[in-house]
């Protein structure tokens, strides 16, 4: 199984890759998320960690491209990174258009550049880019630690129901822990990267 727990991916080159935490996702965006603030947070407690151990980090970034799209547009604040996880000059930024942070970029190549074969995730939104990456990530043979606190969704709407973001994220995270990730709180991930 692909999804090893973290501790047990000893001879891996890991990496941190972290999707879309971009001003409008946070409050006073045009797309604000519950719970984003708490998840940047501890995004920037991985990407500490992985600076400081001096693993590879790489940033995605959404740039709206489609025709009336309504916040990530490009040139504007709320397309910007959070300042809480800010890329440094030397990290790899890869811009996409679509839920996939694989497809129709380069991440994939910049990985195997860098010999990276497991990846810890941490990112918005859950349900979609989150999501959508880690199932792709898991076909091209790459294992995922999932940060589940450090990840934000919404309230969806189905059928006149609305379904509150805590039940969206924990479903969201359920389908993919065990065959696609390993799902994992930040501290866990940080002691194991620590040992």
């Amino acid at each position: 199984m692909r999804s090893l727990k973290l501790s047990k991916i000893e001879d891996s080159m890991r990496a941190l890759l972290i999707i879309d935490i971009q001003n409008d996702y946070f409050p006073g965006g045009k797309m604000e998320l519950v719970g984003s603030e708490a998840a940047a947070q501890n995004a920037a407690r991985l990407l500490s960690c992985f600076r400081e151990k001096k693993l590879p980090v790489f940033h995605v970034q959404h740039l709206a491209a489609q025709p009336g799209a309504t916040f990530f547009l490009p040139d504007s604040h709320g397309a910007a990174f959070h300042d809480l996880v800010a890329p440094l000059a030397q990290e790899t930024c890869i811009t996409k258009n679509h839920p996939n942070a694989f497809y129709q970029t380069t991440l994939l190549q910049h990985l195997r550049a860098s010999k990276v074969d497991s990846l810890v995730v941490a990112g918005m939104m859950t349900h979609m880019c989150v999501d959508t990456t880690v199932r792709a990530a898991y076909d091209y043979g790459l294992a995922c630690t999932l940060a589940h606190d450090a990840c934000a969704t919404k309230d969806l709407c189905f059928e006149d129901e609305t379904i509150p973001a805590h039940s969206v994220q924990g479903a969201y995270m359920a389908a993919l822990n065990g065959k696609f990730a390993s799902v994992e709180a930040t501290g866990g991930i940080v002691e194991n990267l620590s040992r």
